[in-house]
């Protein structure tokens, strides 16, 4: 989830990145489960010949536990997430030796912890043990500008998991995956990630193209309409408003003239090498592509 990427950046940024990073979703355990998952059995538990079970605490020593949708977690295990939290330390299941442990906990949850605590759902000694330094995540289409750090990250998780040589992501797909709503927020993003790698595999020199985008995308991408773009090129002052149409502009003719600099000029009006100039001065390529509105209205939010 979405949550989970910032809570690893967290940790790999933090002198704990050298230890372990351990997730435990509480809303996919089961209630009577719960505990020997977090605590681990000491030998002999359930039976004399169970052998001993190192649980999420133990192994997170060192490093960070993450808790996702900590408020679906049970009130009884709430309390004694409380006191290891508190002291460091706990008793397997079934056992009585205390476990000392080196863990820093962070916790995320969709629900409404206030609304949780009134419902008494959710202990308020653990709310504020957890609630030391609060992030607020908004939807991943109100963070438009962490779409390329996430894209990046995810493409070289898939890369790893796959066994696939990593790729770069080109502008002009970046650009759609900036202009997309993503409903299903950062999960959604990691998903199509996925596909991109699965679907155009490569070398690590070949780059990721809008081309290459699944077509739902692209769709999405281009239902930004005339007048939002209008409107957005309004808030702009003239010079940076007369920037991003020229460099859209020149890009399209370029690409439409097969990156011919002369007959482009010729279709333009201009000289040939004051045309170079300007296109090296709107950092547009000789290869550069023609863009999209999706594209253009992507330049628009950067101004």
């Amino acid at each position: 989830s979405g949550k989970e990427v910032i809570a690893r950046l967290i940790h790999e940024n933090s002198y704990r990145r050298g230890g372990p990073f351990v997730v435990v979703n509480s809303a996919m355990m089961r209630p009577d489960s719960l505990e020997i998952e977090l605590f681990g059995t000491e030998q002999g538990y359930p039976d004399a010949n169970s052998p001993r079970r190192i649980g999420t605490f133990e192994r997170a020593h060192g490093g960070t536990l993450f808790f996702d949708e900590v408020a679906d977690m049970p009130l009884e295990t709430q309390g004694k997430i409380v006191r290891v939290i508190q002291e460091q330390s706990f008793e397997r299941v079934g056992g009585s030796a205390r476990v000392e442990v080196d863990v820093r906990v962070i916790a995320a949850s969709n629900r409404d912890l206030a609304e949780e605590i009134s419902a008494k759902r959710f202990r308020e000694d653990l709310f504020y043990r957890l609630n030391v330094v609060p992030i607020t995540m908004p939807a991943l289409r109100d963070r438009r500008e962490d779409i390329p750090e996430l894209a990046r990250h995810f493409m070289k998780r898939a890369a790893e998991s796959s066994g696939l040589p990593p790729r770069e992501i080109a502008d002009d797909a970046m650009a759609v995956l900036q202009s997309c709503e993503w409903p299903g927020n950062v999960r959604q993003l990691r998903n199509v990630i996925e596909w991109m790698m699965i679907m155009s595999p490569g070398t690590s020199k070949d780059v990721v193209t809008a081309a290459m985008l699944p077509p739902e995308l692209g769709a999405a991408a281009s239902e930004m309409t005339s007048s939002q773009w209008t409107g957005e090129i309004m808030a702009l002052s003239l010079r940076d408003a007369r920037e991003v149409f020229e460099r859209e502009y020149l890009s399209t003719q370029l690409s439409r003239f097969g990156g011919n600099i002369s007959r482009t000029a010729q279709f333009v009006g201009m000289e040939r090498s004051a045309l170079h100039r300007k296109l090296k001065g709107l950092k547009v390529t000789d290869t550069e592509r023609p863009r999209d509105r999706a594209r253009m209205g992507d330049e628009l939010n950067r101004q």
